[in-house]
């Protein structure tokens, strides 16, 4: 890494820039400083990079196995590793998530290349969902510790698309409990009643987007950005009125792991078997696509 690299951070809880590094033509053997830094901060932000796109894909390479996006078409840039998002106006990502946690393997991380911004608006905010649990009561964090959660994507019209992940998850590189569950992707507690469900998931997502476990960055032309999918939440601000185009590689491959050490199977209640709503049938449909998944493993 450049002896002139520089790490200023950004806010209390998660957030640095860094300046120093050029990822168009960075090298292995500066990879292991930049995850460093990721998993000290969290989020990450380079200016003035300048990328174009496959420099930015060969940066995440680095990282794993990438993914565009899904569910999602690209507007102008026909790239299988890119996923782009255009508009004019609001309406982008406007609800606090982690990216894709509707597949049984989610994100690891996410790079983010901004080619246009709005001259004011279209800021990202993180959160630091670790921060987010280690403030949460004793009592509370017991609770949570034990349950799980059903994940679809609804948001993208595919209702079908669902996982089930721990509501508190533990990193895999830094040991520390975070909070799973986010606005966009997170339809219900597995193990709790709808209305049960709805009161714990309202609170936890109000709970995560809490100020004091964010930062806010306001984006200039040709930054790059990257994040941690296992450990924070994201949201735009639809706040702007001009183009704002970003292309993003996405990390794939994240298993999450439960807080506890234990074997963690998500518990389902009796009667949601014979359950009418909606929310305890996706369940149900879930499960039971589950199962014959495991019977055709073992028949295999």
């Amino acid at each position: 890494m450049s002896s002139d690299l520089s790490v200023t951070r950004l806010a209390g809880t998660l957030g640095a820039e860094v300046r120093g590094v050029a990822l168009a033509t960075i090298n292995a053997a500066e990879i292991p400083a930049i995850k460093s830094l990721l998993h000290e901060h969290m989020v990450l932000f380079f200016p003035e990079q300048n990328i174009n796109v496959e420099q930015h894909v060969a940066f995440g390479n680095f990282f794993g196995e990438l993914e565009s996006h899904p569910n999602l078409k690209n507007p102008f840039t026909q790239h299988p590793q890119v996923f782009e998002l255009a508009a004019s106006h609001g309406g982008l990502a406007d609800e606090w998530h982690s990216d894709i946690t509707f597949q049984e393997q989610p994100s690891v991380m996410s790079i983010l290349n901004m080619v246009q911004c709005p001259e004011v608006g279209g800021d990202t905010m993180w959160a630091n969902a670790c921060a987010a649990y280690d403030a949460l009561s004793p009592p509370m964090r017991d609770l949570c510790d034990g349950l799980s959660a059903l994940h679809d994507a609804a948001p993208h019209g595919k209702y079908d698309l669902t996982a089930i992940h721990p509501v508190v998850r533990r990193h895999p590189v830094t040991g520390k409990k975070s909070l799973f569950v986010n606005e966009h992707f997170t339809r219900r507690i597995v193990e709790m009643n709808h209305q049960e469900s709805q009161m714990l998931l309202d609170y936890l997502t109000r709970w995560v987007a809490n100020p004091r476990f964010t930062v806010r960055y306001k984006w200039s032309a040709g930054t790059v950005a990257m994040w941690d999918n296992r450990c924070t939440q994201h949201f735009v601000l639809s706040d702007f009125n001009e183009q704002r185009i970003i292309q993003r590689v996405t990390v794939m491959g994240d298993i999450p792991e439960p807080a506890e050490q234990t074997r963690w199977e998500p518990w389902v209640r009796d009667e949601v078997v014979g359950a009418t709503s909606r929310f305890d049938r996706q369940l149900n449909k879930h499960m039971g696509r589950k199962a014959r998944a495991l019977e055709d493993n073992a028949r295999d």
